[in-house]
């Protein structure tokens, strides 16, 4: 049976292939049209329709998983953690955020477990948020909170010093992290700033900032 054999052999030859290919392939970054790929260490966002490293394609992505067309064959994917592969998952936890069309990077995340949309901006000394923001997330700033005067743009304004039980964006949390409480009303955005950034690693790599966790 020669050509039984063979037969045989050609298939798990290409299922081997397939196997490897899709091993090297890991979703690191979701959003609604574009993933960020990682293909043998390579790292790119790459939005659907697109060719990325090692001709991967993406054919359809939301913050849920990605369809890739891999050597050909479509496969779902879901998030992964980044790691290299064949070595052990580390502890560390990564999580990325794309550009803004506004060319600011925002993500959505929580502040003692209530969910809060963050600006991300590395020259605010801390997370700040507005007064309105703070009576949403159930903090009692004008009670726990110690009463500073701060430099905004439009001159000095009155804020108030709090701490935070935890933030957390995507899969990385930081507990205890120190809070601003402005008196601006309604207005204005919540910063993501670095009293929670300064605590993790982060890099800007192709309009795509990626947050790792130090533990």
């Amino acid at each position: 049976m020669p050509y039984v054999k063979t037969l045989c052999a050609t298939v798990l030859l290409a299922c081997s292939s397939w196997v490897w290919a899709a091993g090297q392939v890991q979703v690191v970054g979701l959003f609604p049209g574009a993933a960020v790929l990682n293909v043998d260490g390579q790292r790119k966002l790459v939005k659907v329709g697109q060719t990325g490293p090692g001709g991967v394609q993406v054919v359809s992505a939301d913050v849920r998983g990605a369809v890739l067309r891999v050597d050909g064959v479509e496969r779902s994917y879901s998030l992964t953690r980044d790691y290299t592969q064949g070595m052990s998952a580390p502890e560390k936890r990564t999580f990325s955020i794309a550009k803004g069309q506004s060319g600011h990077y925002w993500v959505a995340g929580s502040v003692n477990g209530h969910p809060i949309q963050f600006l991300v901006d590395t020259g605010a000394t801390s997370v700040a948020l507005t007064g309105a923001q703070a009576d949403q997330l159930g903090i009692d700033y004008r009670v726990t909170g110690r009463e500073i005067r701060v430099s905004t743009a439009n001159g000095v304004a009155r804020g108030w010093k709090v701490n935070l039980n935890s933030v957390k964006v995507g899969t990385i949390e930081v507990l205890g992290v120190e809070g601003t409480v402005m008196d601006v009303g309604t207005n204005g955005e919540a910063l993501l700033g670095m009293s929670f950034l300064g605590r993790v690693g982060w890099k800007v790599d192709q309009d795509v900032l990626v947050l790792e966790s130090k533990h």
